[in-house]
């Protein structure tokens, strides 16, 4: 049900208002919000005090659901139709946001207030080269012509540290990576010289040393410009590198705000106590008992995927291409997987970890020897039924993977059909034991994945995946998207399924805190290649490669971990 959107603070005329500069760059004073449905109001935000002084990261950490974005759009003054504001003040330097016209708020938004948001591809348009873009916000907010935005955007490109910013101008958003597309973002909110900037959840879709570069830009550019921010994120460890205060929702309140030391090392909130809590720490061991056989239950011998198509020259003059002219995506990449081990992947955006993946679970064609028992494959044209079903694969989204048109009960039985796992008449009830394994409701199995949360739908897909009674599940980025306490009951989840099963696991990750507590061994993949491959206890050696230091250094500061054990466990 849509309703109007209804404000007590009635609109003032378009005119400028005078600022206070003294005046703290954000002020939310006794702040309310809540949302209009069929099933009455829905509350978001209940009485939010909140101030940003000029020149201070402010950190705004909570689960999915706990106000966050809510209160991003009600800064922006970007909310729907049906919500209702009920009480409270916004206040940018003084002027009070929630009185301001529509129009007023158009030169606002850019000029003075910026946002960046998670996924830099949604935040540019596609049809238009990136030069446009930026050039068209400056000649908007900041009142320059075509050539001095234009000279304008290049130097606030370099100032992100993109090698040829003219170049970069000239390019569609499709042809720059996610990291480019975030500097170019970055760059257009610093380039307004606004008073304030919003980052929502900035560094989320990208690979762990792209992030690291990003806050460094960010700390370099905040500090060459003095400019407040409000940075929104589910990653304390994160905003304990960058902010210097930082609040704390859960469901709409705020139950704790400080200094960023303060709150972390000593939190008085018992909600805050269970989100740092679960924050992943290499140092706590989560895994289950290293495996005491050293035999392989799966071996890759020099597996290679090409991406690149046969060339004209290869196909019919016969002639061998030079390496220049071939774009792999892994490149003879050599490993084995113990019974009951769990074998950690990592690596940034690109390196082929993902690629590994498809290849053993018969999506990518391959070249090399894979071997898993008995059973040897050269390529994916010879992977066979009982392989697959040996061998199964949890994908990073599960919004993706799982058919919406299908109950949960129709997705998990397909393995059971496919592989004759049951007898037919026990279906049903192999279901319901199905979803006890994962610790959801058995009255799931009537339920449409779009009445599932994030995590709740990454619980079925794993169900999916152990319907099959498999020797070796892939798990492939399965909780990035995740709140950092739904991704510590995931990865909980997936090490008692090991424990209880004794299936192994390959988990791919960025993550590398989340990995050193439940992996036995870790692969480091880098451009395709394996450059790394070592014990957990190891991780730290003199003798790592040089880019597993690199991906080691850009992990984010660790908060504390002075919280009761049993907070952990109940997260």
């Amino acid at each position: 049900m849509s309703a109007t959107h209804v404000n007590t603070h009635p609109p003032v005329k378009d005119k400028a208002v005078p600022f206070d500069a003294k005046a703290p760059r954000l002020a939310i004073r006794n702040y309310s919000l809540s949302y209009a449905t069929s099933n009455g109001p829905v509350k978001a935000l209940n009485n939010i005090n909140l101030e940003i002084a000029p020149g201070e990261t402010h950190g705004l950490v909570g689960e999915s659901g706990s106000g966050k974005s809510s209160m991003a759009w009600s800064i922006m003054r970007y909310l729907p139709d049906n919500a209702i504001e009920k009480h409270g003040a916004i206040r940018l330097a003084g002027q009070e946001l929630l009185e301001m016209s529509p129009r007023q708020m158009i030169d606002i938004r850019g000029q003075r207030i910026s946002m960046v948001f998670q996924d830099p591809s949604t935040s540019l348009n596609p049809t238009m080269r990136i030069g446009d873009q930026i050039t068209e916000v400056l000649m908007a907010h900041r009142g320059l012509t075509k050539a001095q935005a234009r000279a304008e955007a290049e130097a606030a490109l370099a100032r992100t540290g993109i090698t040829r910013p003219k170049e970069m101008l000239s390019r569609y958003p499709h042809e720059a990576s996610g990291g480019e597309k975030q500097r170019v973002v970055i760059a257009t909110a610093f380039a307004c010289e606004p008073e304030l900037i919003i980052f929502d959840e900035p560094t989320t879709a990208l690979d762990i040393l792209t992030a690291r570069q990003i806050l460094d830009l960010f700390n370099r550019l905040r500090e060459e410009t003095h400019v407040s921010a409000l940075y929104i994120s589910h990653d304390l460890g994160l905003v304990s590198r960058i902010a210097d205060q930082v609040s704390v929702l859960h469901h709409g309140d705020l139950v704790e705000h400080g200094p960023v030391d303060e709150v972390f090392n000593n939190p008085q909130d018992s909600y805050t106590r269970r989100l740092i809590s679960a924050v992943p720490h290499p140092d706590r061991w989560l895994g289950v008992k290293k495996p005491e056989t050293k035999e392989p239950l799966l071996s890759l011998d020099a597996v290679s995927v090409r991406y690149s198509p046969l060339s004209f020259k290869e196909k019919v003059l016969k002639i061998k291409p030079d390496e220049s002219e071939i774009f792999w995506g892994a490149k003879d990449v050599s490993l084995s997987v113990r019974p009951g081990e769990l074998l950690g992947i990592v690596g940034e955006s690109g390196s082929g970890k993902s690629t590994i993946a498809k290849a053993l679970t018969g999506l990518n064609d391959f070249t090399g020897k894979v071997k898993f028992g008995d059973i040897e494959v050269n390529g994916r044209k010879q992977i066979s039924r009982d392989y697959r079903r040996k061998v199964q694969i949890v994908f990073q989204h599960p919004d993706a993977s799982l058919n919406p048109r299908q109950t949960i009960g129709t997705i998990l039985s397909r393995p059971l059909h496919l592989y004759d796992v049951v007898p037919s008449d026990q279906i049903k009830d192999r279901i319901r034991e199905l979803l006890e394994l994962v610790r959801l409701p058995t009255e799931y199995a009537d339920r449409y994945p779009h009445q599932l949360s994030g995590g709740e739908k990454q619980r079925v897909a794993i169900a999916r995946a152990f319907a099959a009674e498999p020797d070796l599940v892939i798990c492939d980025e399965v909780t990035a998207a995740l709140d950092v306490s739904v991704q510590a009951s995931v990865t909980e989840l997936l090490v008692n399924l090991q424990k209880d099963t004794g299936t192994a696991c390959i988990f791919i990750t960025h993550d590398l805190n989340l990995i050193r507590q439940i992996a036995h061994r870790i692969a480091v993949m880098q451009h395709g290649k394996l450059v790394d491959l070592f014990d957990r206890d190891d991780a730290d050696a003199a003798d790592r490669h040089s880019y597993t230091r690199a991906l080691l250094d850009a992990v984010p500061v660790q908060v504390s971990l002075g919280v009761n054990e049993t907070e952990h466990e109940n997260v």
